[in-house]
């Protein structure tokens, strides 16, 4: 459905995209992700038609960006990170506006109305303002105002930032049942756990693609084992691990340290010698399953 061939954006001497390439195919959800200032926000504009490229080339269904940007426009629902919802206009009312700025009718709005109330829920909600509904709720009315004109591709820019989980979790119930229809997604999220229910993710950093693939072979690149250490003083045990040259990208996580390891067992000695000398009590010290955060923070490390 989109196609980005090589594409560089400019902001003066920053590359804030550099030399990117990604194809999107129908019906799949792919998830860019990357920490702040890595290039998502312009990516996802650039696939808006909103920037053009400095160079390289985009494709949408085939056709040149170039050319067709009217049917790219049309064709295409983008959500950025403050949607412009109306505060002072109903929920209902913002639905009319949205789809009317796609030059659709009364009569085609109120068609659509019932399929926008039945994955949303917004229907009870209808005439309540905007400004008066909780986060979860606007993020919805946000993505049915760009499903009205029932587009091809959504591009979504941190959609559930700041939403509540559970909302976060219907949100992407609804995102799973638009994919089923065929509509292609990308979506940029600072949520690790929500990366991971996409079919693929493309790791992001200074602008440029480190890797494109499915959670699970991402999660399996780093190509070693992770090893968890739960102690009585998790922020000593990291300050010292990471004095220790052999254990530099040790990444405390909730009470535990994480770090990956050439060697599981070697590692077990060594890092219980190092806690005994420095007076740190080890609970356990354990081989874990590496989560997309882990392998996302590890590659990252290695990147500096």
């Amino acid at each position: 459905m989109i196609d980005v061939s090589k594409v560089t954006k400019l902001f003066g001497s920053i590359k804030a995209v550099n030399n990117v390439s990604l194809t999107l195919h129908k019906g799949e959800i792919i998830g860019i992700i990357g920490p702040d200032g890595a290039g998502k926000s312009t990516l996802l504009r650039m696939a808006a038609g909103i920037l053009q490229p400095d160079s390289g080339n985009l494709y949408f269904d085939g056709r040149p960006y170039n050319d067709n940007i009217y049917y790219v426009k049309e064709h295409n629902g983008y959500m950025p990170q403050r949607f412009g919802l109306y505060e002072d206009l109903t929920v209902l009312e913002n639905i009319i506006f949205f789809g009317k700025i796609f030059g659709m009718h009364q009569k085609e709005i109120q068609k659509i109305l019932p399929v926008l109330w039945r994955f949303s829920n917004l229907e009870p909600f209808k005439d309540r303002l905007a400004g008066k509904l909780s986060g979860g709720m606007k993020q919805k009315l946000g993505l049915a105002c760009c499903l009205v004109h029932r587009p091809l591709v959504l591009l979504l820019d941190e959609p559930t930032n700041g939403v509540d989980p559970v909302s976060r979790r219907e949100f992407w119930r609804i995102l799973y049942d638009l994919c089923v229809q065929g509509v292609t997604i990308m979506v940029s999220t600072a949520y690790l756990d929500e990366a991971e229910r996409c079919n693929r993710v493309a790791l992001m950093y200074n602008g440029s693609f480190f890797t494109v693939d499915t959670p699970a072979r991402v999660k399996a690149m780093i190509g070693k084992p992770l090893i968890e250490i739960q102690s009585k003083n998790p922020v000593e045990t990291e300050k010292m691990l990471k004095q220790n040259l052999t254990y530099t990208h040790a990444v405390r996580s909730g009470n535990a340290v994480r770090v990956f390891v050439d060697n599981v067992d070697r590692a077990k000695k060594e890092i219980s010698l190092l806690c005994t000398r420095h007076h740190i009590g080890v609970i356990s010290i354990r081989e874990v399953i590496p989560s997309l955060e882990d392998t996302f923070v590890e590659s990252i490390a290695k990147a500096q």
